[in-house]
């Protein structure tokens, strides 16, 4: 049953919402980190610095809300 409540978490949170998900893959375990950009019955889209990534909800361990990232840091002269 632990799993159920992470991906109850995914599906009522609003869109733009930013998280890390915990997800099995093949080989272990992988993470990623992103705003949540659309969702299926099976599916949830988020969109990473790197693109968008879309992770099976049934393949999800974890999930939690994180905070924006911090403002990039001033470049000392």
């Amino acid at each position: 049953m632990g799993a159920q409540r992470f991906v109850a978490l995914l599906t009522e949170l609003p869109l733009g919402t930013r998280v890390v998900i915990r997800y099995a893959i093949e080989s272990g375990m992988t993470d990623v980190i992103g705003y949540i950009q659309r969702r299926t019955s099976t599916t949830v889209t988020l969109l990473t610095r790197k693109g968008e990534r879309s992770v099976e909800l049934d393949t999800v361990r974890l999930a939690k809300v994180v905070p924006e990232p911090p403002d990039p840091r001033k470049v000392r002269a």
